[in-house]
């Protein structure tokens, strides 16, 4: 196939007249032995004949005029990822964290409403990325479009916000019902995108209900997921039958029977064409790991937002308030502006130590399902750095509730002990999760088992940040890219992860950021 002024699709076929269907053609005439030449215009309806009628690789118009709007240049995946998505009314990708499956989705998006394809556009996904991760990126690509997320704690105030004509209105997953009619009543919701899409994976949950009742015929649906099946060949079955529904059976049994045998009354296990049956029913696809995204740059940092809960946020503002107290007509030095932050940032954590090093714990649920969120999105093991003991508890208990194994290194693990579970880490299946207090990481540990570095909460130095994120990122690393992950939740955690990211590191700092959280009375997040 060739293209000429970047306009015209010409192809060889000895069948011309299956061609004579597309309006916009021309047969040339034959070059040679029965083989003929077809003109055609290279717009998005045509190469999706053109595709239908099964010819391969047809290029997506997109690549040919589309001016790719933001501050950044795409990568060739992202451009071949939206081009993808172009091309297909609903479809997966399955790219891994990292490898831009947002941007390019954005692109898709705009130049579809560009065409008049699409005029509103529904963004799922969880509620730690709503504005972290899509408003983030509606604001370094279409920012000429109109945004908003819909989630307030009034139902009656969502509706609203929907029925606006904002272009694109983001929603978190459980947030979708108290939407939904409102949704269907306005008709005009050309596209959805899911995000982290294993959430519709079990057709009985009112989740997948919901979001079924939206797709209609002509509804572009993508549903993007690192990790479709992650668990079990199961769990494929709820996203087949919202993107390909003709390639499952009509009832979850059926396609459990199909992919599983039983082994005994209470276990089954995958038949062994069983991965096979899931790749042809999760079509179409793409996906991308970041070891073939070449042009990634090696560590990439992404954000992830955890509210606050009501029992956090009322000890984050006595706490503040006891600071204004005691920092009222006193000199602010790094000493104490040091101890002030930490105190904050171990409400934020999840547990606070008294001055008699007793541990007053709170409730932080939120944080936790936000790292279950970023495990199953990720195939692979995963570096915890949390600065609390009493964090790395909670977490490992939590993890361990939840059946994934783990780890836990901090400062009473023998030196023994850890060189035998770092060695177990990089070797073996388990642990899948290591959960590390910061300063119990050596410099020289190798830890490339690891794609995903999270921090729990930022740490006070930047030497120390680094020296975490080397564990992943470093010689013996697989050819995979690092993503770490920032979760936040308070105002002092954004700022000084902002800080960490950027390199900066010193006093004056500190206390800088000390006296902005006292000038902000407005803590809530």
């Amino acid at each position: 196939m060739q293209i000429v002024d970047n306009k015209v699709l010409v192809l060889r076929t000895k069948t011309p007249s299956k061609y004579a269907i597309i309006p916009r053609s021309k047969h040339i005439g034959e070059v040679k032995n029965g083989i003929h030449e077809v003109a055609i215009h290279w717009g998005l309806d045509e190469v999706k004949v053109l595709a239908n009628l099964g010819v391969r690789n047809v290029p997506s118009p997109i690549l040919r005029n589309y001016n790719w709007p933001g501050r950044y240049t795409p990568f060739n995946h992202q451009r071949d990822t939206a081009a993808f998505l172009t091309m297909h009314k609903r479809a997966f990708v399955f790219s891994e964290p990292g490898t831009g499956k947002t941007l390019s989705a954005l692109w898709a998006a705009d130049y579809l409403m560009k065409l008049g394809k699409v005029r509103r556009c529904l963004i799922l996904c969880p509620l730690s990325i709503m504005q972290s991760a899509w408003i983030g990126d509606i604001t370094k690509s279409v920012l000429h479009r109109t945004a908003v997320v819909a989630y307030h704690s009034n139902a009656a105030r969502r509706v609203e916000i929907v029925n606006n004509d904002y272009e694109f209105v983001i929603s978190n997953f459980d947030g979708l019902p108290l939407i939904a009619d409102a949704i269907l009543a306005d008709e005009r919701f050309d596209l959805i995108i899911g995000d982290e899409a294993n959430a519709w994976k079990n057709v009985s949950t009112r989740r997948w209900k919901t979001l079924h009742k939206l797709v209609g015929p002509d509804t572009y649906l993508w549903l993007m997921t690192g990790t479709p099946a992650a668990q079990s060949p199961v769990d494929a079955y709820g996203l087949a039958r919202l993107v390909n529904p003709t390639a499952v059976p009509r009832f979850a049994t059926a396609w459990r029977d199909k992919v599983m045998r039983q082994i005994t009354k209470f276990k089954w296990v995958p038949k062994e064409n069983a991965y096979d049956t899931v790749y042809e029913a999760l079509q179409p696809a793409i996906r991308y790991t970041k070891a073939q995204c070449l042009d990634l740059p090696p560590v990439l940092t992404v954000t992830r937002d955890a509210a606050l809960t009501s029992q956090q946020l009322k000890y984050y503002k006595m706490l503040k308030n006891q600071m204004l107290v005691y920092t009222a007509g006193e000199t602010i030095t790094a000493i104490n502006a040091a101890a002030s932050v930490n105190k904050l940032l171990q409400i934020s954590a999840g547990a606070a130590y008294t001055d008699n090093q007793e541990v007053v714990e709170f409730d932080c649920a939120p944080r936790l399902a936000v790292l279950m969120e970023t495990l199953e999105e990720t195939s692979r093991k995963v570096i915890v750095f949390a600065a609390y003991r009493h964090s790395i508890d909670t977490i490992s208990e939590y993890l361990t509730k939840n059946n994934i194994s783990n780890e836990k290194i901090h400062g009473d693990i023998s030196a023994n002990k850890r060189t035998l579970i770092f060695k177990a880490f990089q070797e073996e299946e388990s642990p899948r999760v290591l959960v590390i207090q910061p300063q119990a990481a050596s410099h020289g540990v190798t830890l490339t088992a690891a794609d995903t570095v999270v921090f729990w909460g930022p740490v006070m130095s930047v030497e120390i940040y680094l020296q975490c994120i080397a564990r992943a990122d470093r010689v013996g690393q697989t050819g995979n890219k690092v993503t770490v992950v920032h979760i936040q939740g308070s105002d002092i955690e954004r700022r000084m992860f902002k800080q960490l990211a950027n390199k900066v590191d010193d006093h004056g700092l500190l206390i800088k950021l000390y006296e902005e959280e006292l000038a902000n009375q407005n803590i809530e997040v």
